[in-house]
């Protein structure tokens, strides 16, 4: 295909860059970048989740299935809400809501259904079992993905952009754990320029 990717990826896991995939949330300026069916699985594509082979199966089969594959964008968006009201809670030191965890917990039951150990070489490896009529199976490896983080040392380091107008997730891999924004390069200028404005006009 070779486009321009359209979504970006600075949460540092596969779960938290799927929660980034709404921009402006917490405004009324919300913008939606899963749209369709499509999107998701361009974001599937540009995550590395999926092969461009296997986009491509996907787009033909939805095209094919436009019932299902409403349903399966459907089933992304909750899954994609219920992560960020749990990761935002661990970023807040809130409790994270049973609602959001019970959607969490059946998408990681589905997603382990289709998981298998392989041998690969003198160890082993999980290989997803991905049948062909799954049009659900880019949210598997999301699922894993927010389970495994949340059972991890790195829990402790899920943080929420600092901007009033962002509120994306991301992990904190920094020496001393102190990131404040998804990236300086947009939300931290533009906090900036907005203090450096307020400072200009009360002198």
């Amino acid at each position: 295909m070779n486009q321009k990717a359209r979504f970006e990826f600075t949460g540092g896991n596969l779960c938290l860059d799927f929660t980034n995939t709404v921009d402006n949330r917490p405004t009324d300026r919300r913008k939606e970048l899963l749209t369709s069916y499509a999107d998701l699985v361009r974001w599937g594509e540009d995550a590395s989740v999926l092969t461009q082979k296997e986009a491509d199966r996907l787009c033909r089969q939805a095209n094919d299935a436009p019932g299902h594959a409403k349903t399966a964008l459907r089933d992304a968006l909750q899954l994609r809400e219920a992560s960020f009201a749990i990761f935002s809670a661990v970023a807040e030191r809130r409790a994270a809501p049973g609602t959001s965890l019970a959607v969490l917990n059946a998408a990681v039951q589905e997603a382990a259904a289709h998981l298998r150990l392989t041998r690969a070489n003198r160890s082993f490896t999980w290989e997803w079992i991905m049948p062909d009529n799954c049009l659900d199976s880019i949210l598997w490896p999301v699922a894993r993905s927010a389970a495994e983080l949340l059972t991890s040392d790195e829990l402790e380091h899920v943080r929420r952009c600092a901007s009033e107008t962002c509120a994306w997730l991301f992990l904190d891999k920094t020496k001393n754990h102190r990131r404040r924004w998804c990236e300086m390069r947009t939300c931290g200028n533009r906090d900036k320029a907005r203090r450096y404005y307020q400072r200009t006009k009360a002198s």
